[in-house]
């Protein structure tokens, strides 16, 4: 059967997919411990909001016209003006009503991962700027649909201005190829936090880059997390679209994290103009429109329960953030290079001094039980823990300038398992570091 280039690379699964479905195929509830997977806490989900919600939408058919129907690819007109509510009243970003007067929102066919999946149908194939660590998940789809990707290391702020302006000028002629910025503000798997002052930076460099190519190339904030800011200490995250004056600047953002992945209700606001005309006929091409009762039932929630929501929802992550610092403090503190992570989200990424953590460590092997040896395993009839995470090597560019130290990196989320387990498994963690260090597999920093 004769497949495109993007089908014939995606007949083998991503190595992080591949390790999750292994680990997951004999997952036993109670015992093993997943600080991998990216899912909220379930016990954020308003389940009873969600029923109630439900049931106005099917009741009150004026408002919620045909809600059980198609909708419009441009997104339920309940729901943006929600949305347009919420992002004002709550002052998020900064937003005003007149910062969003020029404006336009549009609702994802499934998610903000549609949109960004989206994006590589409309913009043209070419490189694609990042920071590094990456998104794994999405670079990974971008490089399998020919794109390439230039991955930028981070300093404290977001991703090194120096660093980025040297390797633009790497580019030389093949500059003309860019095709768009992409930078997460509250990165994953980093953790790290894109500074206000940072997040205009990279705008400014994006504007130059679109004068220099005479076009205008689009510069992508992904704020995934910035509703999980749940660090008091932390200044409040400021939106570019007002400063954006040539309009390339474009937010993504869902409500899967502090409402429900399940509802699958991503946005992008922008400039409207050709890139949001293109984006709305992919919704449509791609599925008429997002579920509309889906749609009505999250523009009710937003317009009924989002304050409680909000507070409830932050409050748990940031009682569980510190539950979990405390406990990589105690049990990984001399191991650990550096933390970052805890102000907001739901991951730490650690960088250990010298132990290394891929797949084929022996720190990772002991953890999920496959070293080989009867004694560490003990996998049969054992109530023994295995512990998943995502090794650093998988979030790093395998071909950029954290290749090496991503040896010694990973990604842990607290927000799925409860934070007594995922104390549990930083104990198992200070136990992997000393197998690893009996096996004699350590690394000099690099």
């Amino acid at each position: 059967m004769r497949l495109s280039s993007y089908g014939q690379a995606s007949t083998s699964p991503a190595p992080v997919s591949r390790m999750m479905a292994e680990f997951s195929h004999d997952f036993r509830d109670g015992v093993d411990i997943n600080l991998g997977i990216g899912y909220v806490n379930e016990q954020t989900i308003p389940v009873a909001g969600l029923r109630e919600a439900m049931e106005a939408v099917a009741a009150d058919g004026r408002k919620y016209r045909q809600a059980f129907n198609y909708g419009s690819p441009a997104g339920s007109a309940n729901l943006i003006a929600s949305l347009r509510n919420f992002l004002i009243g709550h002052g998020v970003g900064g937003l005003t009503e007149s910062s969003l007067a020029g404006k336009r929102l549009a609702i994802g066919a499934c998610g903000a991962t549609s949109i960004l999946d989206a994006l590589g149908d409309v913009l043209p194939q070419g490189i694609v700027i990042t920071s590094d660590p990456m998104y794994y998940i999405y670079a990974e789809a971008m490089e399998r649909r020919g794109f390439e990707i230039l991955a930028v290391p981070e300093d404290a702020e977001g991703p090194s201005l120096e660093v980025l302006r040297e390797k633009l000028n790497g580019l030389g002629p093949r500059a003309d190829r860019i095709s768009f910025f992409y930078f997460v503000t509250v990165n994953n798997p980093s953790c790290t936090l894109l500074s206000n002052r940072r997040r205009r930076a990279l705008l400014e460099v994006a504007e130059e880059v679109s004068q220099a190519q005479h076009r205008k190339i689009p510069i992508i904030y992904d704020l995934a997390y910035e509703l999980l800011l749940h660090d008091p200490a932390v200044e409040p995250f400021k939106s570019v679209l007002p400063l954006d004056s040539s309009g390339i600047a474009f937010e993504i953002g869902t409500l899967s994290k502090i409402l429900a992945p399940a509802l699958r209700i991503g946005y992008i606001l922008g400039p409207d103009g050709p890139l949001m005309n293109a984006l709305v006929q992919k919704t449509s091409d791609t599925g008429f429109s997002a579920p509309l009762f889906v749609q009505e039932m999250a523009s009710y929630l937003l317009g009924h329960k989002i304050e409680e929501q909000l507070s409830q929802v932050n409050a748990g992550y940031r009682q569980k953030a510190r539950a979990v610092l405390a406990g990589i403090a105690e049990h990984l503190g001399p191991s650990i290079e550096e933390c970052r992570g805890g102000s907001a989200g739901f991951y730490f990424y650690l960088t250990f001094h010298e132990v290394e953590t891929h797949p084929k460590s022996a720190f990772f092997q002991f953890l999920t039980r496959t070293t080989g040896e009867p004694e560490v395993d003990q996998l049969a009839g054992s109530k023994r823990p295995r512990v998943l995470y995502i090794p650093g090597e998988y979030c790093v560019h395998s071909r950029g300038d954290l290749a090496v130290k991503g040896r010694r990196q990973l990604r842990l989320s607290y927000g799925f398992e409860d934070a007594p387990r995922i104390v549990e498994a930083l104990s198992l963690m200070r136990a992997a570091v000393e197998y690893a260090k009996s096996s004699r597999q350590v690394v000099c920093p690099g």
